[in-house]
């Protein structure tokens, strides 16, 4: 290789490597120089690497020191030029750690890691979100994507910040799209319920055409935008507008019962909701003695799926069947 293709890549290299590759050279120069000029006070070159090794830092133990006068002014240069490169060597390392972290806070640096979940979007939704990932499965890696924000609002709890637009797939490979294990797709309440639900669509099929196995969740805020979202390749789809209209509908019918049903949610953070299918034991039984059977093993019986019906808190005479399903709620 020619000498200007050295020196091309030498500069390519990032300062922190060039300025050490330079300290390493010149205490290998110097410790072989000082051991030719005094081969009595540094018998071997390894002495007089060590030597200018505790010159160059300035620590100056005084187990090898140069008698000759010519020994001496190699000294005094490799002080005067050593010194300065060692100095530079370490601001110039804590810089660019500084420089790193900040990077890191502001969503500059690509997640490497793989099984992550990716949340898309920062709102009072994600927060919750996250927060309970957090406390549900503290060792899973969360990947927050969002254009608005400046820096990482959750650095604590286990969050790689990426800014930038999900629906691009410089920002989506960033938050390396093709490991993650699931997407979760928020709505930007900042827009309108049209715009965020055709810039939800837009980011999930940006996201499917990176990694189609992928399982992803996407909130819609209009009816009509539900059967894009399933065209697009929605695997779950959560219609807030319709979840909070139902609880504020109930709370002006029941006066408080909504607001009694979320404290019992509140309360059940941890907890798993699902259907379970009914054992042999249970068929033709009450939905009362069920209740009580399943209750000594601290499972909660909260409804029945009989079919394409669902009956939630029936009768206590209601007798479970063999092909139900049992909505439960487990510890």
């Amino acid at each position: 290789m020619k000498v200007g293709g050295l020196l091309a890549s030498y500069l390519r290299w990032h300062v922190v490597y060039r300025i050490l590759s330079i300290i390493l050279i010149m205490i290998i120069l110097f410790g072989t120089i000082i051991h030719l000029l005094e081969p009595n006070q540094f018998p071997t070159i390894f002495d007089g690497i060590w030597w200018a090794i505790i010159t160059t830092s300035t620590v100056g133990y005084g187990d090898f020191v140069p008698a000759s006068t010519i020994g001496r002014l190699v000294a005094i240069i490799l002080i005067l030029a050593g010194t300065g490169f060692v100095t530079t060597y370490f601001v110039t390392l804590a810089a660019t750690a500084v420089a790193k972290e900040n990077e890191f806070m502001e969503g500059k640096i690509s997640f490497k890691g793989e099984h992550q979940i990716i949340i898309i979007g920062w709102n009072g939704r994600a927060y919750e979100t996250i927060t309970h990932l957090s406390k549900l499965k503290p060792s899973i890696e969360i990947i927050l994507i969002d254009e608005s924000l400046e820096h990482n609002p959750l650095p604590n709890k286990n969050v790689h910040f990426i800014k930038g637009n999900p629906s691009q797939d410089d920002t989506l490979k960033k938050a390396n799209v093709n490991s993650a294990i699931m997407a979760l797709i928020t709505a930007d309440q900042s827009k309108d319920e049209l715009t965020a639900d055709m810039n939800s669509i837009l980011t999930l099929l940006a996201i499917k055409g990176l990694n189609c196995n992928i399982y992803s969740i996407v909130e819609i805020l209009t009816s009509h935008h539900v059967n894009n979202a399933e065209r697009a390749g929605a695997d779950e789809i959560v219609e807030t507008t319709k979840l909070s209209s139902y609880v504020m509908v109930n709370s002006l019918l029941s006066h408080g019962m909504a607001h009694t049903l979320l404290k019992m949610l509140d309360h059940l953070k941890g907890s798993k909701i699902m259907y379970i299918q009914t054992t042999t034991d249970l068929i033709n039984q009450t939905f009362r003695d069920v209740s009580h059977s399943l209750l000594c093993k601290r499972i909660l019986l909260i409804g029945v799926k009989r079919g394409d019906e669902s009956y939630v808190n029936p009768s206590h005479s209601f007798l479970i069947k063999a092909q139900d399903e049992l909505l439960v709620i487990m510890d």
